[in-house]
């Protein structure tokens, strides 16, 4: 068998990594088959190790806006690896994309790099705990925010915020409570039982990691209102939203200020790169400024933040944001127009450039339970019908998809051929 084979390939890293892979999606546990190995990215196109081109929608889960490998962005990071490599001091490239980020997003007042949205987000956690002297935190089922161990875990039963630890291994789940999305009556309730307990208030103002489960502005604004009421913080996880569907994240949709916000993915141009930041004052708790100690060897690396501040100025510049929201929305319609003609009972949903396929519903998902059971077992085959047309969308039926600058409407136009003849396959 040769070794330029995806199959010889997953054979070869199962023997020495965790699954084969080094983050569980890319497995296709989900889906079934063998993952697909890629060597090559550009714009909106990948290609596998047996040398088949893809239109890629997945674009590494997020942080691709430009599309892989954007020319601009590419020449930037080439300068700069000549120049720097990873400082471990004081170096005016972070400053520059920090000053960007700080002077457009009103509720970043100060910013602190990291390496990761994981790893924003136990900052960020760690700050609303420091800053108020409480040690709870209330998530909600459905939001997803890195594999923190407090944050992995799911609603449990009985008492209001009871919760259940999600993965082995995570020994302070009843740190956090959880309560679910839409439903402003069960917050009251965990509000009025264990509001004097709670730091912080952490939300997807998106939820994008279980679908796309686009919540009521009236709902994240009540969520914001009993956390103020109770002396809580709300924080933002915009590490998925945030420089996708406006300048300023759903924060800026929304029109609030959360007091923390969290980001990942885009602010970084496609390489490693998380930041947390928001009120001065919070902010002020972070070491060496304060008592909240975080620190990090890679943070602020220089290749990173390069990429990070080129993207962002092409994305401004070129009103980026607007247009791929648009093509998401024009994409979208094409191909429900396509489902509706192979008689496929299924749709896509859009909000920003982000996008998700489920079965048909006869009201909008905002919570978990609003998903059709027949979701997670009628994915697989359209995914592998897809996969077969040269279409790559994320291995899983809960992952949504992403458009980015780099999906001309030429790519565009034969991309939803291709997802209607998938379609077909599908009921086939």
């Amino acid at each position: 068998m040769s070794t330029k084979n995806s199959e010889s390939l997953f054979a070869r890293s199962k023997a020495v990594s965790p699954g084969g892979v080094h983050s569980p999606v890319r497995a296709f546990k989900s889906v079934g088959g063998t993952p697909v190995f890629f060597e090559r990215s550009e714009g909106a196109h990948l290609w596998s190790v047996e040398g088949k081109q893809y239109i890629d929608f997945c674009q590494a889960f997020g942080p691709m806006l430009l599309g892989h490998r954007d020319p601009e962005v590419a020449a930037a990071v080439h300068k700069i690896v000549d120049q720097a490599w990873s400082l471990g001091a004081c170096e005016p490239f972070s400053l520059e994309l920090a000053e960007f980020l700080t002077s457009r997003v009103k509720c970043l007042e100060t910013v602190r790099f990291v390496s990761s949205g994981t790893e924003a987000v136990m900052s960020a956690l760690r700050v609303a705990r420091g800053a108020t002297g409480r040690n709870k935190i209330l998530k909600f089922d459905g939001c997803y925010h890195g594999h923190v161990d407090s944050m992995l875990v799911k609603a449990g039963s009985g008492l209001a915020g009871e919760v259940a630890a999600d993965s082995a291994g995570v020994s302070n789940a009843q740190e956090t409570l959880v309560a679910p999305l839409d439903d402003e009556a069960a917050v009251e309730a965990i509000f009025k039982a264990r509001g004097a307990e709670i730091a912080g208030v952490i939300l997807e103002p998106l939820p994008a990691n279980y679908g796309l489960i686009i919540q009521r502005k009236e709902f994240i604004l009540k969520v914001m209102e009993l956390a103020k009421q109770a002396g809580a913080l709300v924080i933002f996880d915009e590490v998925i939203s945030g420089f996708r569907v406006h300048p300023e994240g759903m924060a800026g949709i929304l029109g609030v200020k959360p007091d923390l916000v969290t980001y990942g993915k885009i602010v970084g141009g496609g390489f490693p790169l998380g930041a947390f930041g928001g009120r001065r004052d919070l902010m002020d708790f972070v070491a060496p400024q304060g008592p909240v100690y975080q620190a990090g060897t890679l943070s602020a690396n220089p290749v990173s933040v390069t990429a990070g501040i080129t993207t962002l100025k092409k994305v401004e510049r070129e009103n980026v944001i607007e247009k791929t929201n648009q093509k998401t929305e024009d994409f979208a319609r094409a191909v429900n127009a396509k489902f509706s003609e192979a008689g496929f009972p299924w749709q896509v949903i859009s909000f920003g450039s982000l996008f998700w396929i489920h079965p048909k519903t006869d009201r909008p998902i905002r919570r978990l339970s609003d998903i059709p059971a027949v979701h997670r077992e009628g994915f697989p085959k359209f995914f592998h019908a897809a996969l077969e047309l040269g279409v790559y969308l994320a291995p899983s039926a809960f992952e949504v998809g992403f458009i980015s600058y780099a999906h001309t409407d030429e790519i565009l136009k034969l991309a939803v051929d291709r997802l209607g003849q998938a379609a077909q396959k599908a009921l086939a």
